[in-house]
């Protein structure tokens, strides 16, 4: 144990490091000093006037002196005083101990508790002390280096078991899945090259489309009017956009895509014009409102080419999910060059929408979530929002008011569907999953979708667990989404393209947009793409019991194969190839690559 002096002056000490205690020699008028080693916490304890009243003592009147003269020629033996400073000892380290602060350990070096003090509530040790250079005090430095470089302290006090481990869970949140070497390979087979001569020539059958929907899901129809006008070998008239019944969005096919490179992509496939030839605009067109679900070419055909080719102009509607997903090899390759390749967005929101990822990623990577938590998507999913039973209440007179809303299974409860996997993921359930699966907090997250149900408290479990939290509103400069203000798919187009560009992608539900951005994740190199497995995670979110490194745990392994590895349709009939397009439109073998490139 060390000791501290009582006295600045300097002297030389054998032994122990002694306190000292002063007493008049009985044979000559020299002081002489007597020493006693005494812990240096009971000197801490003492205060400077008790320390004073041990080493000066006070002048007393020559009465007094003479009281006490004959008591102290009683008492002048060095051993009354030793068992005087050893019970005046006791009593000060009693004193200590009931002053110690129960959160600070009891330091083995105690002339430098205060420095250790700093330390702990800083949350890790100094390597380097500021500590008198003589033998011991370098003996202390050496201890502290060594504690400091193998078990750093934690605010409270504790020892971390392991060091860098919240580091490593943070880089693997960030770490891409393994895309198995699998490549865009849209190499079309020499009978489909061989008809597109005369397809690409006709002029004499044309197809119009109207599409509906939000802007994702214009993409699929158009996506699919391509390929039926292959089918029919008719020239397609450039698609025209429904009016939006719920947002108002009156934007034409040129204002969210880019017209000319979509009739060049296209150019060897499909005729695009942008309007009929004078020969047709006369032409009362056929149009068919009731194309069925899943319908084939061979069906497309029997139903629809004697009638283009009679009248001229055939007109479909509603083709929503209507084609085929299980299509001959060159067609599906088709439906991935549009979607992938040639339904490139407009210039204006191309640029819009990189100035935002680049914001984003100018400070390392981010994650882009796609939540759903819109009313009308509460509303038509049959599911309940969870903020408050008056907001429950709002969803629920809406659903009775207007039942052709709901797009759900109506013969199934609100927790039926919840259990089932049905209803899109709330704030709370998002921030729990992203937490299990090793986000960081420090995460840059950009939000995409429309404006949640209850504003900003709805998103109140997300932002108070991940404060960078954006969305296109925050990212843009003043003056930049101006023009595309009350333009609901172009908005929906921006955020499309920050999402893309994300380093980590993650709906709270699945819906055109998830699906889209999964597959040209997938065409881009399997970036990493995080599907909430809604279905088997649920029970474990209601479970309270569940401790919550259990919790965590059990969600990484449910996740484990769900993080945009390669995932080949052929184990997926009926899904569509533009969300897997492994193995129609990816391949692994570099001298079947074909040359088209990824916009």
């Amino acid at each position: 144990m060390s000791f501290c002096l009582l006295k600045k002056k300097k002297q030389s000490f054998s032994g122990s490091q002694p306190i000292l205690s002063m007493a008049k020699s009985k044979n000559n008028n020299t002081k002489k000093l007597s020493y006693i080693s005494v812990p240096s916490q009971i000197i801490n304890s003492l205060s400077s006037s008790s320390l004073q009243s041990l080493l000066l003592s006070p002048k007393k009147s020559s009465r007094s002196k003479n009281r006490y003269l004959s008591w102290f020629n009683n008492y002048r033996s060095p051993k009354f005083w030793v068992l005087f400073l050893f019970l005046f000892g006791i009593l000060g380290m009693l004193k200590l101990g009931f002053n110690l602060d129960p959160l600070i350990p009891y330091s083995p070096y105690p002339c430098t508790t205060s420095q250790l003090q700093n330390l702990v509530s800083n949350g890790h040790l100094k390597s380097h002390m500021a500590i008198a250079s003589n033998g011991e005090n370098s003996h202390q430095v050496e201890v502290f280096n060594s504690v400091s470089h193998s078990q750093p302290l934690l605010s409270n006090g504790n020892l971390k078991s392991e060091v860098g481990v919240e580091e490593a869970e943070q880089s693997e949140f960030w770490k891409q899945p393994d895309g198995l070497g699998y490549r865009p390979c849209l190499a079309l087979s020499n009978e489909y090259k061989k008809a597109s001569v005369g397809i690409v020539k006709d002029k004499t059958k044309y197809l119009i489309v109207v599409v509906s929907g939000g802007m994702n899901q214009q993409r699929n129809q158009i996506v699919d009017a391509v390929v039926i006008a292959r089918i029919l070998g008719a020239a397609l008239v450039v698609p025209i956009l429904q009016v939006n019944v719920i947002w108002g969005d009156e934007s034409e096919f040129s204002d969210i895509f880019d017209l000319e490179h979509f009739k060049k992509v296209l150019a060897n496939d499909v005729r695009i014009v942008s309007s009929l030839p004078s020969t047709h605009i006369m032409t009362r067109p056929v149009e068919e409102k009731r194309t069925p679900l899943h319908a084939s070419p061979n069906w497309i055909r029997s139903r629809y080419l004697k009638r283009i080719k009679r009248e001229g102009v055939l007109l479909l509607r509603g083709l929503d999910s209507r084609l085929s997903k299980d299509l001959p090899s060159d067609l599906q390759k088709l439906r991935c060059k549009v979607a992938f390749h040639a339904l490139r967005f407009a210039p204006p929101i191309l640029g819009i929408g990189n100035k935002l990822a680049e914001r984003m990623s100018s400070k390392g990577p981010y994650l882009a979530l796609h939540l759903r938590m819109e009313k009308d998507v509460w509303v038509r999913t049959g599911c309940l929002p969870g903020l408050s039973p008056e907001y429950d209440e709002i969803v629920n007179n809406e659903r009775i008011q207007r039942p052709e809303l709901l797009t759900g299974r109506s013969n199934m409860t609100y927790h039926e569907r919840k259990l089932a996997g049905l209803c899109p993921l709330n704030a709370l359930e998002v921030t729990r999953l992203l937490k299990a699966l090793g986000a960081p907090k420090n995460a840059r997250i950009y939000w995409a979708g429309g404006h949640p149900f209850g504003g900003k408290e709805a998103l109140l479990p997300l932002t108070g667990e991940f404060p960078h939290f954006y969305n296109k509103e925050d990212l843009a400069l003043p003056g930049e989404l101006e023009p595309f203000s009350n333009r609901a798919s172009v908005m929906a187009a921006i955020d499309y393209i920050v999402s893309e560009n994300s380093d980590v992608f993650m709906p709270s539900h699945g819906g055109n947009m998830g699906h889209a951005i999964q597959g040209h994740r997938a065409y881009a190199g399997h970036k990493k793409y995080i599907t909430p497995d809604k279905r088997h995670m649920l029970p474990y979110f209601l479970n309270s019991s569940l401790p919550e490194a259990e919790f965590n745990r059990i969600i990484r392994e449910l996740h484990k194969d769900s993080l945009g590895q390669p995932d080949l349709r052929t184990s997926r009939a009926g899904k569509d190839v533009t969300k897997y397009p492994v193995p129609e439109c990816m391949c692994n073998d570099s001298r079947t690559r074909s040359s088209v490139s990824p916009y």
